[in-house]
């Protein structure tokens, strides 16, 4: 399968790196709108620098997109066009509005599109999921030390999202009240963000993300009826808490190391080599991008 990957900035030279590492895949060519970046990333990994766009979608099977947020639209419009099935990083796109006309291009064209929400992929999070009964409240924190990538959208749509994901998936039921707040400290974005999110089926979910914290921490706990569960993201770690007769029993689950975006790119490999659903659907895309914006949104009202 020949893979075309635009965007060749952080993210892009990692994808790069991990596409050279799947089985009958080829890089055949990378784009980025600095040409120079184009050209040091194809000499690094022995591929095809491209300075039409359509050029590298023409001569390519797929298209991995991990270019700046505010160009997947036109990005992705291009690709599915095109009909090529394509692997867009997250946040899907820059606005609602934007994921709704290409969620539509998508079904017009019959093309697949899976989006980079990669904690889905995080080997703690796999570890995690056979031992989900009823979970009914998860609390999960995000934060990190300021650093400027990312910054071109809110904390919201650059960490926070990634929880906003994962509880939707593990919830797997609609959000009917959201309560948030947030903070502008060295961005002209929010740099912090706290939301509370309820169920219809009575869940709650509390997660906190921060991009000017001391020190990095990615965790979440799932509690249920007899037991929770703590997910370690950063160490890869996962511990069940039981409760039986007053006394706590803690153990921890195994886990099977892996290089999570290596694992997503080839799940979308196979997703196309067998025309299957995405374990991350553009449908998916669309909803986390939604429910993130209903947070700024609910901020924005509480700060003005």
């Amino acid at each position: 399968m020949k893979i075309g990957l635009i965007g060749c900035g952080y993210l892009g030279k990692i994808h790069a790196k991990c596409i050279k590492e799947l089985k009958n895949v080829d890089l055949v060519g990378v784009y980025d709108i600095s040409p120079e970046a184009a050209a040091e990333t194809a000499e690094k990994f022995s591929t095809t620098a491209y300075f039409e766009l359509q050029t590298l979608i023409e001569n390519c099977d797929v298209v991995d997109i991990a270019a700046a947020t505010t160009t997947h639209f036109e990005l992705a419009k291009k690709t599915i066009t095109a009909g090529k099935h394509c692997f867009v990083e997250k946040p899907l796109t820059a606005t609602v509005d934007e994921a709704v006309k290409l969620t539509e291009l998508a079904r017009k064209h019959n093309v697949l599109v899976q989006v980079g929400h990669v904690e889905r992929y995080n080997p703690a999070f796999v570890a995690v999921l056979p031992h989900l009964t009823k979970p009914f409240f998860i609390e999960a924190q995000r934060l990190c030390r300021f650093n400027l990538r990312g910054t071109d959208v809110s904390v919201v749509h650059d960490l926070m999202i990634h929880d906003i994901d994962l509880i939707l998936s593990i919830m797997k039921s609609e959000i009917i009240d959201i309560q948030a707040v947030g903070y502008k400290f060295i961005t002209e974005s929010l740099d912090f963000a706290s939301a509370r999110f309820l169920f219809a089926n009575g869940g709650v979910a509390h997660i906190t993300a921060s991009r000017i914290a001391a020190q990095t921490l990615r965790k979440m706990c799932i509690f249920q009826p007899k037991n929770y569960l703590t997910v370690d993201f950063q160490e890869r770690k996962v511990e069940n808490i039981e409760f039986e007769n007053h006394q706590t029993f803690i153990s921890e689950i195994p886990i099977v190391e892996h290089n999570a975006i290596v694992e997503e790119l080839s799940d979308f490999v196979q997703t196309v080599r067998h025309n299957k659903t995405p374990t991350v659907t553009i449908d998916d895309g669309l909803n986390a991008l939604r429910i993130a914006d209903k947070v700024v949104t609910k901020i924005l009202q509480q700060n003005s």
